[in-house]
């Protein structure tokens, strides 16, 4: 079970994890090792509360694909197992994002002291470009 907080898991039979060859550096280790790991996740065939899966649609990220599936790549590390816990990290930390709903912000009107530090900012800045100007000579 991957456990993303108090009363939400997802049981690892619903994530499917392939280990593929890594991309960039690393010698000949690269080209004859399976370290990097595809992590897939399928949105709409998961065992998430409706919610959460209407949450998770609606992201703009590039890992979800149209046919709302998650995919991770994970390749940071050299170890199977390291790249593995850091793609089902990954997962949990996008998923409990949408969990976390963030609260309407509420516009509120600037303090009576900070329009008068606002002014007289302006007014110092107003000072100095104009001693800048050319001399005339009398």
């Amino acid at each position: 079970m991957l456990r993303i907080s108090g009363n939400i898991a997802i049981p690892l039979a619903e994530i499917e994890i392939q280990a593929v060859r890594s991309q960039g550096s690393g010698g000949q280790n690269v080209n004859k090792v399976s370290t990097a790991i595809h992590l897939r996740f399928d949105i709409r065939a998961s065992s998430l509360p409706e919610i959460y899966k209407e949450r998770l649609l609606n992201l703009k990220d590039n890992r979800i694909s149209n046919e709302s599936v998650v995919i991770i790549k994970a390749q940071r590390h050299r170890s199977q197992i390291k790249n593995k816990e850091d793609a089902l990290n990954r997962l949990r930390e996008m998923i409990k994002s949408v969990i976390v709903r963030m609260k309407p912000r509420k516009p509120t009107q600037p303090t009576k002291a900070s329009k008068i530090k606002r002014l007289e900012g302006k007014a110092i800045q107003s000072r100095r470009k104009s001693l800048r100007g050319k001399i005339e000579e009398e």
